[in-house]
């Protein structure tokens, strides 16, 4: 698509919003499978289903990224299309945004050994570099921008409520979410 056709299609979805602000609540959704071993598969909407898997260190048979890595990748993609759609309402042409991530997370939250380490990452580190013939100062704006509005850098920075519950053999368990 092109950087008109995003920004009109953007353009069209904010109006959208404006005229009609129940719009502006939507729900994702995804479904995940266990298979043999540490393998799973993950399925969005009517896409492939994804391999997830751990390495073969942690258990797992390496067939694909693991459910951290993908929170890496989710960050990191949800960075660069917004990228893209601010820069397309903004006029701002870019030539590439590729982000390198790293996620620091320490095992023995993950295995039970100290319960004062948390289980997921304890710091998220990631670099953009963007190639772009538009000024520092439009590209810097941009960023804060970016920065303002990337929906997985907010959930992963704001406390968000996760609530569950557990089915085993057809009778539900509830569970209290710990953040």
């Amino acid at each position: 698509m092109s950087q008109d056709n995003i920004k009109q299609t953007l353009l069209a979805a904010i109006d959208n919003v404006k005229q009609n602000p129940a719009a502006a609540k939507v729900v994702f959704r995804a479904s995940t499978q266990l298979g043999e071993g540490m393998h799973c598969t993950g399925t969005v909407r009517d896409f492939p289903a994804m391999s997830i898997d751990e390495p073969a260190d942690l258990g797992g048979s390496d067939r694909g990224p693991n459910p951290v890595e993908l929170v890496l990748v989710a960050l990191g993609t949800c960075q660069e299309i917004v990228y893209r759609a601010y820069a397309s309402v903004l006029g701002i042409e870019l030539e590439s945004v590729k982000c390198n991530l790293r996620g620091y997370l320490d095992l023995r939250g993950l295995f039970g050994m100290d319960e004062g380490v948390p289980a997921g990452f304890q710091k998220i580190m990631f670099e953009t570099e963007i190639r772009s013939s538009a000024s520092r100062e439009d590209l810097q704006k941009l960023a804060q921008i970016v920065e303002a509005h990337c929906p997985v850098l907010n959930t992963l920075q704001t406390p968000v409520e996760v609530a569950g519950n557990v089915v085993i053999n057809g009778q539900a368990m509830a569970l209290e979410a710990t953040a």
